[in-house]
């Protein structure tokens, strides 16, 4: 099926925020489109709030006068469900209750024709389950949208048990004709972002929890060494602390209390208080009148060493040799089968994190993973109380000679952004095995809908096979409770990579 013709009339129910979204978009594209609330007078609002947004659009010069004249002309409020007779798809944005949606979906399947395509824009319910109450349920699939609506490019098209191929594609096709960014996934907990982007979160409170970093910091190492647009902090704060937990509890349940999607115990304590973050005043963060931002964590100036020994490359960061030389600090490299670390002149280390702590070996500072060493603005180290003063402030030195701010973090395996990167590198993978998405839609999903700076499989290639699950088996090892055993399928497409390069 190909997408629906601008002439075919699309019905939203529920008329909240994201139920208005959607509506605008739809008519944006072309289409006549009607909306519903069980409230009375509720549906006529939200028709009046999209006519102003959409004089807004005038205004920015997005949209002409005429454009939206006709726009308006083909938004139809209607009191009663069964003015939604002859829609050719209804979307549904009520509360997200299970038996909610399926008493709604009941009574509209005895108003719409048999071909209307239905479906729900849930982001936390599982489709399949709302699709169990209709008599045809191979017309009903998951629309999720990423509010706001109208900006957000993303819409997550999620195949219930029952859907039909015919009518998920013409989904796909019509979000696409919609000016939209569709991907295809079935219907699992989360869907693709919600299910893949739980360590973005759990790993930034995993830190904080042991007392690794402050949430300022930590913030600041996701957004200047990561290139994460924000930092797991600020965004739940901006998302809403009981909203954010309340979908990892969704995940977490919906795979049966699965130890890779555990919630937080921090954030916990935070939503018990009612610091919900921007909404409340207060989150993480304090948003008060007056209040004064916490400023990260930045190492004071620390003179650079005059020279650096390389022992091997240094994997992933290797293209901080050309940087350190670029600095005026010679490099002095030795040939080493195993060695992936810089001897500093004092006899400290400096290495990559990959999953191990400092405090297993002698002198030896880690330094966290980036998105591009040579833009970063800021380098994370840590080390542990026996690291000698001289190794921490010659590895300090030497990030400061290349221009970076430095955070100085408690001795975390690990540290902030490999093992985030890592952990969401192998969801990934195992979402691929299991038949969730594809590749190109789950990295497509991750850069649209939650702005990351690559998709997992887009950062798995940067960073060489094998780095991600080496790093997950060393921080199983030190936190052997699942949370951190690397997938089965990241081993397999490591074996397979190996593999392919033996190949003659």
């Amino acid at each position: 099926m190909t997408a629906l013709d601008l002439s075919s009339p699309v019905a939203v129910v529920g008329t909240g925020t994201m139920g208005q979204g959607i509506a605008q978009v739809a008519l944006v594209a072309g289409h006549p489109v009607r909306l519903h609330d069980a409230a009375p007078g509720r549906a006529r609002e939200a028709a009046d709030a999209i006519g102003a947004r959409l004089d807004r659009l005038v205004e920015k010069g997005r949209l002409t006068a005429a454009d939206r004249d006709a726009a308006r002309a083909r938004l139809l409020p209607v009191d009663e469900l069964t003015g939604l007779a002859g829609c050719a798809l209804v979307v549904e944005a009520v509360l997200e209750r299970l038996d909610v949606k399926q008493e709604l979906l009941r009574v509209l399947e005895d108003v719409v024709s048999d071909d209307c395509l239905l479906a729900t824009n849930t982001s936390s319910l599982s489709v399949t389950a709302i699709g169990g109450a209709l008599r045809v349920p191979g017309r009903f699939v998951g629309l999720h949208f990423f509010n706001p609506a109208p900006l957000l490019p993303l819409v997550e098209v999620v195949s219930g048990f029952a859907t039909e191929v015919s009518y998920a594609t013409r989904a796909y096709e019509t979000a696409r004709a919609w000016g939209k960014t569709p991907v295809a996934c079935a219907d699992t907990p989360g869907f693709i972002v919600n299910r893949i982007a739980r360590p973005f979160y759990a790993e930034a409170f995993a830190v904080y929890e042991s007392q690794g970093a402050d949430p300022a910091t930590i913030d600041a190492v996701l957004r200047e060494s990561g290139g994460f647009r924000m930092g797991a902090f600020e965004l739940t704060d901006l998302i809403g602390q009981d909203v954010n937990e309340s979908v990892t509890h969704s995940v977490w349940r919906s795979f049966f209390q699965d130890v890779r999607f555990t919630p937080s115990l921090a954030q916990r304590r935070l939503v018990e208080s009612g610091r919900l973050g921007r909404k409340s005043g207060r989150g993480w963060y304090d948003y008060r009148d007056g209040a004064e931002r916490p400023e990260p964590h930045t190492a004071e100036p620390a003179e650079p060493p005059a020279y650096v020994v390389a022992e091997g490359g240094l994997g992933p960061a290797s293209e901080l040799l050309a940087l350190i030389r670029e600095a005026g600090i010679e490099v002095r490299e030795e040939d080493e089968d195993e060695g992936t670390r810089l001897v500093l002149p004092g006899g400290g280390q400096l290495v990559l994190a990959d999953g191990q702590t400092s405090v297993e070996f002698h002198d030896v500072v880690y330094f966290d993973l980036a998105l591009d060493y040579r833009t970063a603005p800021r380098v994370a180290l840590s080390h542990c109380q026996d690291t000698s003063a001289r190794t921490v402030a010659e590895a300090t030195g030497l990030f400061q000679a290349l221009g970076k701010k430095v955070s100085v973090i408690g001795d975390v395996p690990g540290m902030i952004v490999a093992r985030t990167v890592a952990r969401i590198i192998d969801l990934a993978h195992d979402a691929v095995a299991k038949g969730v998405a594809t590749e190109e839609d789950i990295d497509t999903a991750m850069r649209s809908g939650v702005n990351y700076p690559l998709g997992p499989f887009e950062w798995n290639r940067r960073l060489g096979r094998g780095w991600a699950g080496s790093l997950l088996e060393e921080l199983h090892e030190r936190e052997p409770s699942g949370r951190y055993a690397p997938s089965l399928a990241l081993g397999r497409h490591a074996y397979a990579s190996d593999k392919r390069e033996d190949t003659p």
